[in-house]
């Protein structure tokens, strides 16, 4: 690379660069969850709980599904600032601000937030066609999202694509659903729970 290219190659990422720095981001530190480093100095594995369009409604099964999670993430529309109340109860909350979600407690939630998991940097947001960066570009393993209230979960480009669906109330007759992220060693494996039939 000369150094004509290599100008060009820095000019073009600033933006991304200046853009990362200026992101909402919570570190979860590894060292202080309930997965302390084993005697091989190896972590255990985290668990990321994820939910998401609750509306307002913060279903029993829910929380039981989330008990053991050692962070949580609620991908927007909580319809109910009681609601990441309760789930702080369980874990540190990482959450953004949906369209339902208005008032004085709503424009305390960013539109965007980023969760650091050791070297692993996930990126929030609640509606994915608004998505506004190239995750594998940033640096991110995975992108989580709500919105649609379809659970889904692919990879694209080396980056997870997680929507856990919808927690609130049933909507059509999609499932109710919440999701679980498991990182160790660096990586990350996900599944998607169905809470009622």
């Amino acid at each position: 690379m000369t150094i004509d290219q290599e100008r060009e190659w820095t000019r073009d990422r600033r933006p991304l660069a200046r853009f990362l720095h200026e992101l909402p981001r919570r570190r979860f530190s590894l060292a202080g969850s309930s997965s302390p480093l084993s005697s091989m100095g190896q972590m255990s594995t985290v668990v990321i709980g994820v939910i998401s369009d609750t509306h307002g409604v913060l279903r029993p099964e829910a929380l039981a599904a989330l008990a053991d999670s050692d962070c949580i993430i609620h991908a927007g529309d909580v319809g109910d600032p009681g609601i990441l109340d309760k789930l702080n109860q369980l874990a540190p909350v990482t959450a953004v601000r949906g369209n339902v979600d208005h008032g004085q407690w709503a424009t305390r939630l960013p539109p965007t937030n980023t969760l650091e998991v050791g070297q692993v940097l996930l990126y929030v947001l609640h509606n994915v066609h608004e998505l506004d960066l190239k995750p594998e570009a940033a640096g991110f393993s995975a992108v989580i999202y709500g919105h649609s209230h379809v659970p889904k979960q692919e990879m694209r480009n080396g980056v997870l694509y997680f929507n856990p669906g919808s927690a609130g109330p049933r909507r059509f007759r999609l499932p109710v659903t919440v999701g679980k992220l498991w990182l160790r060693a660096q990586r990350l494996t996900a599944e998607i729970l169905n809470l009622a039939g």
